[in-house]
């Protein structure tokens, strides 16, 4: 695989697609579609070459030699801009345990979204083409590592998203998009000023052995790096390290979403589409937790020490509250939407316990939740497409109709809820194994478990109400799956039973580069206080 640009054809496939759809006319939807599904699937083949190609045993996460399919060359380059002297851009690609499972979950979801999109109502044309588009941004933000290449690929998806929750989504849609935005534009505007910031604050030796600014993310996580003038250099007596980490925890925070910024959240999912919906629960959220790990945690692991009760507070709030707003719906969107907020939560508490195992478990919570709340989601759109109502009221005896669907919910459900097997069981335990592990987070991590309790509630509820008890002969002729929607479902339940069986798959991708990651925030930067705290 040396020198072959797998990484640039992961990312830029879509575009590449997307400029085949604009010259096909609006009429030829079926080409339009079939484009969008080559594509997605060939990025799926990818993926998995990648992954077959990928080298277990290869450590640590701040040094060129420890990520693979390296891709790196000068992008931007002006000189002569009087003390600043030369401002250089590169691009520069490369993944490691971390971010393979995330290039992974991105194909999968896509390909699948793609399948969902087949009934798309109007416009396809600018549908397909925003999607691919949108599939590029998500991309890119993984393999990434350059700041400045993270955050154009993080600005990129702002667009298509919007678009597809306001053109293509329901009655508040305008509502619901114009709020996404604002949100993640504020935190983007966070993002972007922590980022100058730190480009001020490091430089890495040019070939020519010259010292020059970086937006390098593996220069900014090594300490001797960093100027004693930098205005976020850990030498730098003042808090400004400490305003900075906040203020990019906020821009994360916003994408994970985490309580209080967590609001655009149910209004997008309910008003978006089916397969934006699993975009938006399979990937986007991800983003955020993926941020704080590839770029707070290890540029920043003086604050990350020093807030981890904090973020731990946050993560049990997001599983408790998520799981007794979930419970409350009567929405099946809404519920699944808060259910998603409750298990993003593991996340947090995972990686606040700042331990192997914890941070083992939160990175495999991140492709379980995708791979769960996508099926979640598009059993959600089964349902509505077929009956225009999403009020779990208003079913009633539907396993009697619909077998084969009630049998992959029923997968699904018990996948959210944690059940030995299912491969959400596995990545919660690690997360509840890594911050009872750690005096720091375990009281919080006790609280947490109430979000099982409730999880198993409103999860054993929601089937009750919609699948058993007496059927509701307003439904009596309703279809069951066909072989488009089987597609879609088997794939998801495949997995999801597939890494709860064998949990070390995916476990031995990302341990050494956790472990990594692990060591690096326990240990760098452990003779600087931040200052103001």
């Amino acid at each position: 695989m040396d020198g072959f640009p797998i990484l640039s054809l992961l990312t830029f496939l879509p575009v590449l697609g997307m400029v085949i759809i604009l010259f096909l006319k609006k009429e030829q939807e079926k080409e339009i579609k079939y484009t969008a599904l080559i594509v997605t699937g060939l990025q799926v083949i990818l993926a998995a070459i990648l992954l077959g190609n990928y080298d277990y045993s290869m450590a640590g996460i701040n040094d060129v030699n420890s990520f693979q399919f390296v891709e790196k060359f000068r992008w931007i380059e002006v000189t002569g801009l009087s003390w600043l002297g030369t401002l250089k851009v590169d691009y520069f690609m490369g993944v490691d345990g971390i971010s393979v499972p995330m290039v992974l979950l991105t194909a999968i979801v896509s390909f699948i979204a793609t399948i969902s999109s087949w009934k798309i109502p109007k416009a396809l044309k600018g549908y397909f083409a925003l999607f691919l588009l949108l599939d590029t941004g998500m991309m890119g933000v993984f393999v990434s590592l350059d700041f400045f290449l993270f955050y154009v690929f993080w600005e990129l998806m702002l667009l298509p998203m919007y678009f597809l929750i306001g053109i293509w989504g329901g009655p508040r849609k305008e509502y619901a998009a114009i709020k996404f935005f604002l949100y993640t534009l504020v935190g983007s505007v966070f993002m972007l000023l922590v980022m100058i910031g730190l480009y001020f604050s490091a430089t890495e030796t040019l070939a020519d052995g010259t010292q020059a600014f970086t937006f390098n993310l593996l220069a900014l996580m090594n300490q001797a790096n960093y100027t004693a003038t930098g205005i976020l250099s850990p030498y730098n007596p003042e808090n400004w390290r400490f305003v900075a980490y906040i203020a990019l925890f906020v821009g994360f925070a916003i994408k994970v979403p985490m309580f209080p910024f967590h609001t655009w959240l149910p209004d997008a999912h309910v008003e978006a589409p089916t397969p934006i919906s699993v975009i938006l629960a399979g990937v986007l959220l991800k983003m955020g937790t993926y941020g704080l790990l590839r770029i707070s945690y290890p540029i920043f692991p003086d604050v990350t020490r020093e807030l981890m009760w904090g973020i731990a507070l946050f993560g049990m709030i997001n599983i408790v509250y998520g799981a007794f707003v979930a419970l409350a719906q009567k929405d099946f969107k809404k519920l699944i939407a808060y259910s998603s907020v409750s298990h993003m939560g593991y996340v947090l508490l995972g990686m606040a316990s700042l331990s192997s195992a914890g941070i083992n478990g939160a990175v495999f919570q991140m492709f379980n939740h995708g791979t769960i709340t996508a099926m979640l989601f598009l059993i959600v759109g089964v349902l509505y497409d077929r009956t225009h109502t999403r009020g779990l009221n208003d079913f009633g005896g539907l396993a009697a109709t619909l077998p084969r669907y009630t049998g992959f919910v029923t997968v699904a459900f018990f996948a959210a809820i944690g059940l030995p097997s299912m491969s959400g069981f596995i990545s919660e335990a690690l997360v509840f194994v890594g911050a009872f592990g750690v005096e720091t987070t375990r009281t919080l991590a006790m609280i947490s478990t109430l979000g099982i309790l409730l999880g198993a509630a409103y999860m054993l509820w929601t089937l009750q109400r919609v699948f058993f008890g007496k059927l509701n002969e307003k439904w009596a002729d309703i279809t069951d799956l066909d072989t488009r929607e089987l597609i879609m479902f088997i794939p998801l339940t495949i997995i999801i039973i597939f890494l709860g069986v064998y949990p070390s798959f995916m476990l031995d991708i990302m341990s050494t580069s956790v472990n990594s990651l692990v060591e690096i925030v326990t240990t760098s930067f452990s003779n600087i206080t931040v200052s103001g705290l």
